[in-house]
């Protein structure tokens, strides 16, 4: 595990971690931004992760692959509102305008002694992996079943992981 030096930067952690994990990834050009695919139990998804190097701050996104239908983005409001009730790291997004959905994780390294290191970036992705799955079932299922939001988030979380 590496530990952040004055002269590593929270992207080439982040690229280090990626690269030592075996993530295939894309770097975005020009940007501190990585995308790569993720496959789960319940679904794939694409992922992105950012170096705030200015903020002192890494950002982990995985966004799903189906927009929510205007119809259906007050039901899913309510299901993400619930979702996120009891969630410690991280929480669901979703765009109003165009109903994409997204999890998002993130570490703040703003403290005098904080120290990036690869193994709280993979903390921080990982459990935004695994929670992604957890629900994913559940976003599936308000918009393409019609299910309740608050009967889906009740089956998500009755689900063990």
């Amino acid at each position: 595990m590496m530990l952040i030096g004055r002269n590593q930067s929270i992207y080439d952690t982040m690229l280090q971690f990626f690269t030592e994990d075996d993530w295939r990834y894309d770097r975005i050009e020009g940007k501190p931004f990585l995308k790569m695919g993720f496959k789960g139990e319940s679904g794939s998804w694409r992922c992105f992760a950012q170096a705030r190097e200015e903020q002192k701050q890494f950002v982990f996104y995985s966004v799903l692959d189906v927009n929510v239908p205007e119809d259906k983005r007050a039901a899913m409001a309510e299901f993400i509102t619930r979702a996120n009730y009891n969630l410690i790291l991280g929480n669901f997004e979703m765009d109003f305008d165009d109903g994409e959905i997204r999890y998002k994780t993130c570490i703040d390294f703003k403290c005098e002694d904080a120290r990036v290191t690869t193994g709280i970036l993979k903390n921080a992705v990982y459990m935004n992996v695994i929670m992604t799955d957890k629900y994913f079932s559940g976003v599936m299922s308000v918009i393409y079943a019609g299910v309740k939001a608050k009967d889906a988030v009740d089956k998500c979380e009755a689900t063990k992981q």
